[in-house]
């Protein structure tokens, strides 16, 4: 018996790429939902090892997201939004002379989340 199999090598790479843009999109949006999720509104400061809250909602809304087109992408606290404030939280240390605990938000985010992302992936180039 002989078969001759051919390969669309250009398809399979575009359906690869196009696959992947739009894999990144929905995995940040569902990391920024993930540490969105995590932070309380309170007139309170968090105990330090939680993730920080809120007063007003900022910190919740300024947690942003973007892809690079095909290859990452990036999810965290937006500088125009929250400015440096966000990086004493995340690992501790000074801002506006005062020292802060940590009270870390994006990295337990992204690992609660690895096992949801694996699943997007799967299946995701047809």
């Amino acid at each position: 018996m002989r078969h001759d199999i051919e390969l669309d090598e250009d398809g399979l790479v575009a359906r690869i790429v196009r696959a992947s843009k739009e894999f990144l999109r929905r995995a940040g949006a569902y990391v920024r939902k993930v540490a969105q999720r995590k932070v309380a509104t309170s007139p309170k400061a968090s105990a330090p090892g939680q993730p920080p809250h809120t007063r007003q909602g900022a910190l919740r809304r300024g947690i942003v997201f973007a892809t690079d087109g095909e290859k990452s992408v990036l999810v965290g606290p937006g500088f125009r939004q929250l400015g440096e404030s966000m990086s004493a939280h995340e690992f501790g240390g000074r801002y506006r002379r005062e020292r802060y605990p940590k009270r870390p938000l994006m990295g337990p985010s992204l690992k609660e989340s690895t096992p949801h992302l694996a699943k997007m992936w799967d299946g995701a180039v047809k």
